[in-house]
């Protein structure tokens, strides 16, 4: 497999509340036939350097983008069949949506759109802007100041507080509380908050649990990949490792080794890899679902 280089830094504080990470990445030779976009409590954008990304949902044709952003979803989607070698790729929260593009996270779930669809000539511009610079560092100056510029001229409706609450706290629960608990800590109904929170982000809350408690999962395999799967399935909520493997399938459309022989080789080398790993914290027992 070809190896990648990974290019990263801090962005400007102002913009820590909306972006999780920015990577700048490239491949030294051909990428892979098939990487696999898994779900996760991140929108994804992606503006390449040199030629157009492939993108799939499974059974689905391919389509190719030079600069894109997907929403929250719940299937992985397959990212292949491109000369595409290098990109900036940045993970951004539900909330800049809203305040980057001006529209709820709920419009972009389930879906993978041209860039250029939600910002217009802006998009094309950011483009060739980054392809024309050869310099990480230059190029994420681009961006970030375009970013910034979004932030300084934009004034979003706002969420409702019930929602974002509801939003943080599954994430940082990993998707262990469950959706009749959450409910009542909002002080709606059930049915109330699965509405309202599925037109605000497009994934049902129940749906958004399983996303988290997955992501969990493929984020300590990442940087323990020897971690023993029946103790990982265990620590993470999931019924035994069967449960786990099945989840896997329907989610990411292989088994957890599959998905682990042809994901990590493509990690920076310093990933650790510990047969043991440290323990991972158990999930909350409280999940009525």
């Amino acid at each position: 497999m070809a190896g990648m280089e990974h290019r990263t830094r801090p962005l400007h504080a102002a913009l820590r509340p909306y972006v999780g990470d920015v990577i700048g990445y490239a491949y030294d030779a051909d990428p892979p036939d098939l990487h696999r976009g898994l779900p996760s409590r991140y929108l994804t954008l992606v503006v390449t350097v040199d030629e157009p990304l492939g993108v799939a949902w499974p059974g689905g044709p391919v389509e190719k983008y030079d600069a894109l952003i997907g929403g929250l979803h719940s299937t992985a989607v397959q990212i292949g069949q491109t000369p595409s070698r290098a990109g900036v790729q940045l993970s951004l929260t539900p909330a800049a949506a809203r305040v980057l593009f001006g529209l709820p996270p709920g419009e972009l779930a389930s879906a993978v759109v041209g860039l250029d669809e939600v910002l217009g000539r802006p998009a094309r511009e950011l483009t060739e802007h980054l392809r024309a610079e050869t310099n990480w560092s230059t190029r994420f100056d681009v961006l970030e100041d375009m970013l910034l510029r979004r932030l300084g001229a934009r004034r979003p409706s706002a969420v409702r507080p019930e929602l974002d609450w509801a939003w943080q706290r599954l994430c940082a629960s990993s998707g262990a509380i469950g959706v009749q608990k959450l409910a009542a800590e909002v002080g709606w109904s059930r049915r109330h908050l699965t509405d309202r929170f599925t037109s605000e982000f497009g994934l049902p809350p129940k749906v958004t649990s399983r996303v988290l408690r997955f992501e969990r999962v493929t984020t300590y395999l990442r940087r323990h990949p020897l971690t023993r799967l029946s103790e990982l399935s265990a620590a993470a909520g999931y019924a035994d490792q069967s449960h786990l493997t099945r989840e896997f399938r329907a989610i990411a459309g292989c088994s957890p080794r599959q998905w682990m022989t042809e994901e990590l080789p493509a990690l920076p080398a310093d990933f650790t890899r510990n047969p043991q790993g440290p323990a991972i914290a158990p999930a909350s027992p409280a999940r009525s679902h």
